[in-house]
């Protein structure tokens, strides 16, 4: 694990920092989606060094809503925390939304997600009643409002001493086209945004050039299976000139499937079909058990000694 000095004694990189890391060091950062709490364990599980909390998956599992601008700053602070803090040395990077509201809220934003251990946020330009990217109808404020938000975010984070990557977001490819979004893009790098992120890119022309025109700063590929951008892998992302992938929609998706076939399969034939291999220790190795273990035996206890 990568380490800082600290009075004499190597301690881990903060979370932030490991990210900045991996953006200057690794040809691409590939973060899966996850959404709650047991998907992010499963990403750990497999393996993978950089995690993605997707905004619309917290809207459905944690409030039951469509992805529209329901999730408050506190809903998603608490949520992204949770995941944050289940592996303290894979960086997280999580929806932040529009910033919650003017420059005071999106100071407030990046305070909070800062203090709770995320690596990186994105701030999109879409008005406070925003909704799914990938959805129509969108509206986005005026270029000015946008860069306020960024200034703002980057303004908190210097005060905050904080690396938290700072990610622009526009959604003006879908509203004014692509000449407006590169200029909000532009803007934003300007004001101080780390990372450039075009929402709904709908070609290979459109990925090449918005990297191109972005350079140097990375440019984030939203990788949302059957929405306005083709499937394509990181290898291909990469090839393209992304610097991180994201794919909100990777854990969310499938377990709609599986859990919509269980249920049905309980109505119909009044049995799970559950994997014999599926136990409840099983479940709980994949969400700690080993780990509370071990700190039960430290403490001297014994009380999960024939679990």
């Amino acid at each position: 694990m990568s380490t800082n000095e600290t009075n004499g004694t190597k301690a881990p990189l903060a979370p932030a920092t490991r990210l900045r890391q991996f953006l200057a060091e690794k040809d691409i950062v590939v973060a899966p989606g996850v959404y709650d709490g047991f998907s992010a364990r499963i990403a750990l599980e497999v393996g993978f060094d950089c995690l993605y909390m997707t905004g619309a998956g917290t809207s459905a599992s944690k409030l039951g809503q469509a992805d529209l601008g329901f999730a408050t700053l506190n809903d998603m602070r608490e949520h992204a925390e949770m995941i944050a803090n289940l592996e303290t040395s894979t960086p997280l990077i999580a929806d932040a939304d529009t910033g919650y509201g003017g420059p005071n809220m999106v100071a407030r934003t990046i305070a909070q997600y800062h203090r709770s251990g995320v690596a990186g946020l994105h701030i999109e330009d879409q008005i406070q009643t925003k909704r799914c990217g990938h959805l129509g109808g969108k509206q986005v404020i005026p270029v000015d409002v946008f860069v306020s938000r960024i200034t703002a975010a980057v303004a908190s984070r210097k005060a905050l001493g904080s690396d938290i990557v700072i990610i622009a977001r526009t959604d003006a490819l879908q509203t004014d086209g692509f000449d407006e979004a590169i200029v909000r893009l532009k803007a934003a790098a300007q004001a101080g945004a780390d990372v450039a992120f075009l929402e709904g890119v709908t070609n290979e022309d459109e990925a090449r050039e918005v990297c191109r025109l972005l350079a140097p700063t990375p440019v984030l590929l939203n990788m949302v299976e059957n929405g306005a951008t083709p499937s394509w892998t990181p290898e291909k992302a990469k090839e393209l000139g992304f610097k991180i992938i994201i794919f909100p929609f990777a854990a969310i998706a499938p377990a709609y499937d599986a859990i919509r076939n269980t249920y049905r399969q309980i109505k119909e034939s009044g049995s799970t079909g559950i994997d014999t291999g599926f136990t409840p220790k099983k479940l709980f190795t994949i969400v700690g058990l080993k780990e509370a273990t071990a700190i039960d035996v430290a403490a001297g206890g014994d009380l999960y000694e024939k679990v």
